[in-house]
């Protein structure tokens, strides 16, 4: 499969509806992950972001709609998927150079670049730790093919001198990332994302350093969801969280290294 068909596609609003986007009505679909993965990197106008396994192009296209700018790179393994993205970036006058290759076996002229930020929200699942989508590219994006351990060692890879790193990922996974950045990457920082106050944190996002020398961060939470629980037919976004979703505001990352 080249592309996906029109009739095979949606297309939603991000970003309160500065950003649009194509998405497959039953592959994967961007949640809100992508967003405050995108939220929380501290890019500037000129710099290079690389995005690995962009999919349609949600993360690094809010990072655009955020800060203009950049010089934009995002590698995707899915040909579908890389070619909507391709739409997508287009479509929303963002400049996207979309590359199409698995993040193992990058293009010679790929390996011999750097940037300022690597961005990443790879699959959340390690095989067999859950029962696979019937779709492949659902089922490509949310199963682990390959190790995190890749993910991390490729950023580092082509991240420049003080370059930062930016993943979101599943909190039981953390473990495994921190063991990743050892030897590659240090000052490493750890945003987790809890459902409601009181509640176990499911995902967080990870920030680390090329060169970085500063000592282990654990933050304190960002409570996405007001209450204690769902009350009403409507979401219940934390302010904060809402204005990243809502408005495109930077995620509201404790302290500055």
């Amino acid at each position: 499969m080249i592309r996906f068909s029109d009739t095979e596609l949606t297309r939603n609003a991000f970003l309160g509806g500065r950003l649009k986007l194509w998405q497959p009505r039953d592959g994967y679909r961007a949640g809100v992950d992508p967003v405050l993965l995108a939220a929380s990197v501290p890019a500037r106008a000129g710099q290079t972001v690389l995005e690995l396994g962009c999919g349609a192009g949600a993360a690094i296209l809010c990072l655009a709609e955020r800060v203009p700018g950049q010089v934009l790179t995002g590698v995707e393994l899915q040909p579908a998927y890389a070619d909507l993205a391709r739409r997508n970036a287009a479509e929303n006058d963002a400049a996207l150079e979309v590359i199409g290759a698995d993040l193992s076996a990058l293009p010679p002229d790929m390996k011999q670049r750097q940037f300022d930020h690597v961005i990443a929200n790879p699959p959340y699942y390690r095989p067999g730790a859950h029962s696979p989508a019937t779709d492949k590219g659902r089922r490509t994006a949310l199963g682990e093919q390959t190790p995190l351990e890749m993910w991390i060692d490729v950023a580092a890879r082509r991240l420049a001198p003080r370059g930062d790193l930016h993943m979101i990922q599943r909190a039981d996974r953390l473990p495994d990332m921190l063991a990743a950045c050892t030897g590659r990457l240090g000052s490493v920082e750890v945003l987790p994302l809890a459902p409601r106050a009181g509640r176990a944190c499911e995902l967080l996002i990870l920030r680390a350093r090329k060169g970085g020398r500063a000592a282990f961060r654990l933050h304190a939470p960002v409570i996405l969801h007001s209450g204690d629980r769902h009350q009403r037919d409507e979401d219940d976004y934390h302010p904060a969280v809402s204005a990243v979703l809502r408005q495109g505001a930077a995620m509201p990352w404790p302290g500055t290294r």
